[in-house]
């Protein structure tokens, strides 16, 4: 009988304990709430902040019982714990350790005597020299360019300009009122006509005939620039390609994308046959001689 009363005593103060902690839990809870509604953001000292963050690795229910602030908020002063213990451990003077001062200045000199260079390359050159350096302090001791390295659209076309030839008719009326065809060739290099010819009845045939001639041997351009005529047929394809000579054609009703044969013909035109009247594909032939010669 005894030990039953103490064992009947023991779970009324288990019992009372727990009503106890729940009805002091309940009267905390009123109170935050309270206190929450009162004060709008309420002031949090660092031992605060890190005590909920010691708690949130420490207790999984930890958001249950959070009031004041949201978990985001807590997770939050995590992230600047976690910034502030790196930053402690990693104090010391910060950033990446200068290099030589004659390196610098080897950079310098490297980039400003060869424009065309990038840092890549400059740290390659410096490798062979026996100095290890990252292309990406190789940048940051460049000189800055006020204007990229690349060469200009003169510089780029006149590099090309030798490999370059165009080709185009010009249509000329005579005193019978027959019309000519003048084929024109000619040489981007040096503005040159390396070869013309004149006919009444222009063919494909024809055409590759004459570029034939005016092409021996090695003497052909890599490119050659040309209108949509429909007189440059499969013959004259099938010409240039056994010469080795990539046709560009040009887009249609565009002859300002090939300028110098046409600036030529309207030369030609302007101050040579507008003044005269042609009389037979010899007549037109020996004007134009005399013209370019």
């Amino acid at each position: 009988m005894g030990e039953l009363m103490v064992l009947w005593f023991l779970i009324r103060g288990l019992v009372a304990n727990r009503a106890t902690m729940a009805f002091e839990n309940l009267a905390l809870r009123q109170q935050l709430a309270v206190l929450r509604r009162s004060v709008r953001r309420p002031r949090l000292r660092r031992r605060d902040r890190r005590f909920w963050t010691i708690m949130a690795r420490c207790w999984s229910g930890w958001q249950d019982t959070l009031l004041l602030v949201s978990p985001a908020t807590v997770m939050r002063w995590h992230r600047q714990g976690f910034r502030l213990y790196w930053r402690w451990k990693s104090r010391g003077k910060p950033g990446r350790p200068l290099i030589a001062v004659e390196i610098r200045r080897l950079i310098r000199q490297m980039a400003d005597e060869n424009a065309m260079w990038g840092a890549p390359r400059i740290a390659s050159e410096l490798r062979l020299l026996g100095h290890s350096v990252a292309d990406s302090t190789v940048a940051k001791y460049m000189p800055k360019r006020s204007r990229p390295p690349s060469q200009t659209w003169r510089t780029f076309l006149k590099n090309h300009v030798g490999c370059l030839a165009s080709i185009d008719f010009c249509v000329v009326p005579t005193a019978t009122f027959r019309v000519l065809y003048l084929f024109i060739i000619l040489h981007h290099e040096r503005r040159q006509v390396v070869h013309f010819a004149v006919t009444e009845h222009p063919n494909a045939n024809w055409v590759s005939g004459q570029l034939r001639e005016a092409f021996p041997f090695e003497t052909a351009p890599r490119y050659l620039i040309r209108d949509r005529d429909s007189i440059y047929g499969r013959e004259v394809r099938l010409t240039l390609e056994n010469m080795g000579i990539e046709e560009v054609l040009i887009a249609p009703q565009s002859p300002w994308q090939s300028p110098y044969v046409e600036r030529l013909i309207g030369s030609l035109r302007r101050e040579c046959l507008d003044h005269v009247i042609v009389l037979n594909e010899r007549h037109l032939h020996r004007i134009v001689f005399s013209y370019l010669a």
